[in-house]
């Protein structure tokens, strides 16, 4: 889709706080070659971003796919902490186990600036071409594994790379194709992921008693095979105080949003939920998650980015204190996954939207979103360690980490609001 480079636009379509004012403007210096039918990279101005037709939301839907297939398969790795304990790594501790999965986390953010600097200069083709291979032969070594060091190997290091190549070159481009809808675009495709939530644990709680560990594995390996590979979109970390603020929430939301995730099974199992009824409870959060991505998203478009996340990533911090904590039937169990699914996917959905409203150049958003990544994945790696030995010292009780996790989340919350203050200060207004 064409899209006009007339310097003669109509100033009203530039009502957006994302826009830049004109002496902020790069000059727009692209090469004659390059394909003339996708957005250029100095372009800001509101009304010079598709923001919908055909290339833009086959973007969306390739974009969905890959999310599918990268962060998807993040949502469901709290089966392997519960398969783990109780099967292969049954001698290792809890904690230790748990580093399996942080690791995972922590490696699928670690790369968001490297990824994110070789999107801008490169595009997304190379990135889902090589995080594909690596991805897909990570699964297949971890169907081989028996010994802990090849699972960490082969799920936490080589998978989780390949995974977080797939992410960075499906979430990026989405900025770079949609402002007014941007939130909502980005709530579409991190639905993907949630909807990976929902039918990977299934497949696997119900393939591994049927074929087993390794083929179950190689099963999912298969399915990964066929991700898009999608055209080039346009292509410094960012400075100033709101970004700062908008880092710190990311990074204490992240410490305790991933902890229901990877233990509410085991924290259901403890309670005396059944094996079989605990093995839906991720398919529930994640079914709230798909929801609660897009349904924000658009309304944050409309009411304000920023608004809906602090309510958002507030009501999250609240259901952990007020509904997990004291609910250990299975009704309030199952009630507390789905309502933690619904808020909770906002947050991973809209961050990107959050990302790019504080960044001025859009040819850096790459490298922007990757700083941010990167912070986020420090606390991936010690989120679920430091919840493990605090199930420890709470000698095999959740009541700790519960408290760890609604605590985080909250000064999390309080972040995202002090970054909207610094920016408009207390006043009423969408942003």
């Amino acid at each position: 889709m064409s899209v006009s480079q007339d310097s003669d636009s109509s100033p009203s379509s530039t009502a957006d706080l994302e826009k830049l004012s004109p002496q902020e403007n790069p000059s727009s210096d692209v090469d004659s070659k390059e394909d003339n039918s996708v957005p250029k990279p100095a372009d800001s101005n509101p009304a010079d971003f598709p923001d919908g037709g055909m290339r833009a939301w086959t973007v969306v839907a390739g974009s969905w796919c890959c999310m599918f297939a990268s962060m998807g398969w993040i949502n469901c790795i709290g089966v392997f902490q519960a398969y783990y304990e109780r099967d292969q790594l049954a001698s290792y501790s809890a904690s230790t186990v748990a580093w399996i999965s942080s690791t995972e986390t922590f490696m699928m953010f670690l790369g968001a600036p490297v990824f994110g600097k070789v999107f801008d200069n490169f595009g997304p083709r190379y990135m889902l071409l090589g995080g594909t291979v690596c991805h897909v032969l990570g699964l297949m070594m971890t169907s081989l594994a028996s010994e802990y060091y090849q699972f960490f190997l082969a799920q936490s290091i080589l998978s989780a790379l390949g995974a977080s190549s797939i992410f960075y070159g499906c979430l990026n481009p989405i900025g770079t194709w949609f402002m007014k809808n941007r939130a909502f675009a980005f709530g579409i495709i991190s639905a993907g992921a949630s909807l990976a939530g929902v039918i990977l644990p299934i497949m696997i709680d119900r393939l591994i008693p049927t074929v087993g560990f390794a083929w179950s594995m190689r099963a999912v390996a298969f399915m990964f095979l066929a991700y898009p590979v999608c055209r080039k979109p346009i292509s410094s970390p960012i400075q100033g105080a709101p970004f700062l603020f908008v880092a710190l929430g990311s990074f204490f939301f992240f410490w305790g949003v991933f902890l229901p995730t990877n233990f509410i099974i085991l924290q259901a199992q403890h309670d005396g939920m059944s094996l079989n009824l605990s093995g839906y409870l991720l398919a529930i959060l994640n079914a709230g998650s798909v929801i609660g991505r897009i349904i924000p998203g658009w309304l944050g478009d409309r009411l304000g980015r920023f608004n809906v996340m602090i309510v958002t990533t507030y009501l999250t911090s609240i259901i952990v204190l007020a509904l997990w904590i004291p609910g250990h039937g299975n009704a309030p169990i199952i009630v507390f996954s789905a309502l933690f699914g619904f808020t909770s996917g906002t947050f991973v959905s809209m961050i990107p939207a959050i990302v790019a409203q504080v960044t001025k150049d859009i040819r850096t958003i790459g490298v922007r979103n990757g700083s941010n990544f990167f912070i986020i994945s420090i606390a991936a790696l010690t989120g679920n360690p430091i919840a493990g030995a605090l199930v420890a010292h709470d000698g095999g009780g959740y009541l700790y980490l519960q408290i760890f996790c609604g605590l985080t989340m909250f000064l999390g919350a309080t972040f995202f609001l002090v970054a909207r203050v610094v920016q408009v200060g207390w006043i009423r207004k969408r942003i």
